[in-house]
């Protein structure tokens, strides 16, 4: 039996807008209030974290994440609303792309 597989992400005139790795840096970034922690989590420096956030921010009409000014405990990250909403669109994007593949697969005869 053969099974159809791939990746989806969504594009914008400026290339990668969101995908998997983007949205667990989301994740991450929501978990622990740090940029420098989800970059962590997730072997990535922080100057790639920033940038792939800073790319999704600018592509996005409001941003996705912000940084919080602190007081004793100092500043932190957060995910907007809006970042959440996207998170929550690209995970049922990739669930109906999953059962999309899974429905065609067992079309599959060769």
């Amino acid at each position: 039996m053969y099974k159809i597989n791939g990746s989806i992400w969504i594009e914008g005139e400026r290339g990668a807008f969101i995908g998997s790795g983007r949205v667990v840096l989301l994740e991450n970034i929501k978990k622990s209030g740090s940029i420098s922690e989800a970059a962590k989590s997730m072997k990535m420096s922080y100057r790639q974290a920033w940038e792939l956030i800073d790319s999704m921010n600018k592509q996005s009409q409001k941003p996705l994440v912000e940084k919080t000014s602190g007081g004793a405990g100092g500043g932190g990250t957060i995910v907007t609303k809006e970042g959440e909403r996207v998170i929550k669109l690209f995970k049922e994007l990739q669930n109906n792309f999953r059962k999309f593949n899974e429905t065609q697969s067992k079309k599959l005869t060769f």
